[in-house]
């Protein structure tokens, strides 16, 4: 079993001809609504693999929180541990999208902000139970302490968006961090090379191993002294919202099946690469049999 805590937003998607500075305004095109949150789009993710997929979470008491449950529920994940908020919204996420695939977001947590230590030890069967816990920084650090100190098995923790002052659980196994997110950990400029991602990822402590996601640069694993680089798979982006998401769903649901972690990483690859080719968090999320198709053809 997976369990995942985190956050469920209702994203509002909106194509731009490129993201507007200070002071612009750009005309977007249509409107797309999906459902979201870094939390969910993993938890989706990793359901649409085949994981059993238990998830920890809060909406608010409006027309969105049916929305985002429902969908859950739809791709197979226990929602039984999602609690409704009275008169507190679910959660936002307002993105744009160029013509290249790169997104800019701002979330507006709602709900989210409102999930507690004690929501996660209402929830300590299925993550006493889980061979995987997914934690992500788009719900409030107490919740993820005590889902970490909760946690059976494993536990990933995606240090994701960089919060300032954010503080990962003592008892990571696994901290999966992209460029941005890692410099936010260590206080050092975003690095650039393999070798400066290799410096600045040995500066963390407390974490068994470290999987630094670089987008089209494919991912960068660290354990103990060794790192090993694997490359993208090359494909033509169309949204790169929720590529990370999915990289994590794939990862968390890989490693529940007892495969190494550059095993585990490689097929998270070919996930989060299928998913850049389609729009939307969740609705791009590929099957399992799609992920073996894709490395099947890639040999």
């Amino acid at each position: 079993m997976i369990a995942v805590v985190g956050s469920l937003n209702l994203d509002l998607v909106a194509p731009v001809p490129h993201h507007p500075v200070p002071g612009e305004t750009v005309l977007g095109g249509d409107i797309v609504q999906h459902p979201g949150g870094k939390g969910a789009n993993q938890a989706v993710a990793a359901a649409r693999l085949g994981g059993e997929v238990a998830f920890v979470g809060r909406v608010g008491d409006d027309a969105a929180a049916d929305v985002l449950v429902d969908a859950a529920r739809a791709q197979g994940v226990d929602t039984t541990h999602i609690r409704r908020t009275e008169s507190v919204p679910t959660g936002r996420a307002l993105i744009a999208v160029n013509p290249h695939g790169e997104n800019s977001i701002i979330v507006s947590p709602g709900a989210n902000s409102r999930l507690t230590a004690a929501d996660c030890e209402a929830a300590w069967s299925p993550l006493g139970a889980a061979k995987v816990t997914v934690l992500q920084q788009e719900v409030p650090d107490s919740a993820n302490h005590a889902a970490a100190r909760l946690a059976g098995g494993l536990v990933l923790y995606n240090p994701a968006p960089a919060v300032d002052g954010a503080v990962p659980p003592v008892s990571v196994d696994l901290l999966v961090p992209n460029r941005t997110e890692l410099a936010a950990l260590t206080g050092t400029p975003e690095a650039g090379t393999v070798e400066e991602i290799v410096a600045a990822a040995r500066k963390l402590s407390g974490a068994g191993a470290v999987v630094v996601t670089l987008g089209g640069d494919g991912v960068l694993l660290l354990e103990g002294r060794s790192s090993l680089h694997i490359p993208a798979f090359a494909v033509t982006p169309t949204d790169t919202t929720g590529a990370g998401d999915s990289f994590c769903g794939a990862l968390a649901v890989a490693l529940a099946e007892d495969r190494t972690l550059e095993q585990a990483a490689r097929w998270a690859c070919a996930a989060a690469a299928i998913s850049t080719t389609r729009t939307g968090a969740q609705p791009s999320s590929p099957t399992r049999d799609e992920v073996e198709e894709f490395l099947a053809a890639r040999g």
